[in-house]
């Protein structure tokens, strides 16, 4: 009997610790296999935030224009959301500069923004992947100079299986409300 309860408890720690996922609806973005290197150096993949609620744009660090305005705009919406459970939401800015925007000058963008590491990530791959990401997130970039780009300037909301939620496309300070109420549901 004693034998009998070890290896029931044992099978229901097993079961316990493998937690089935639901499969991933087709047009998730954690589909996508790409390697992404983190503010901090770690590579992970996208699929790596699956569960939470995501906030992107695609920004350069050297962007003297829309850039910082997407930050800025990312951080207002941030504020409205107010505190959140960073196993909940994360905030993502993604390079279109990946070989200028480093893991250095990632942390420093992070940092002279004022953004909390622990809801936000900076991440870069290589050009292949962030071509292919900026296709299925419908962001447009071209490269005009060696450290200028033309780009949509978007913010996307992901649900925690990695499908849009929301698109706000363009600047406009008044749909950050729209925005941080879309997160918020989806953090309900």
């Amino acid at each position: 009997m004693r034998i009998f309860i070890l290896i029931l408890t044992g099978i229901l720690a097993l079961c316990q610790c493998t937690e089935k996922q639901e499969p991933l609806p087709p047009d998730s973005i954690y589909h996508l296999s790409s390697q992404w290197e983190r503010q901090d150096g770690e590579k992970m993949p996208l699929s790596a935030l699956r569960g939470k609620v995501v906030v992107t744009a695609m920004i350069f660090t050297s962007c003297k224009t829309a850039c910082p305005r997407l930050t800025k705009e990312m951080s207002a919406i941030a504020q409205k959301v107010g505190k959140a459970d960073p196993d909940k939401l994360q905030y993502v800015l993604i390079s279109i500069d990946p070989e200028h925007d480093n893991p250095a000058v990632m942390r420093s963008y992070l940092a002279q923004n004022n953004l909390d590491e622990d809801l936000w990530t900076f991440l870069r791959s290589n050009e292949k992947n962030t071509r292919e990401l900026a296709n299925v997130m419908a962001v447009k970039y071209k490269k005009i100079t060696p450290m200028e780009f033309s780009h949509s300037n978007i913010i996307s909301v992901y649900s925690p299986d990695g499908t849009l939620a929301y698109q706000q496309e363009g600047l406009t300070a008044e749909s950050s409300d729209t925005v941080a109420k879309e997160i918020n549901e989806l953090l309900k």
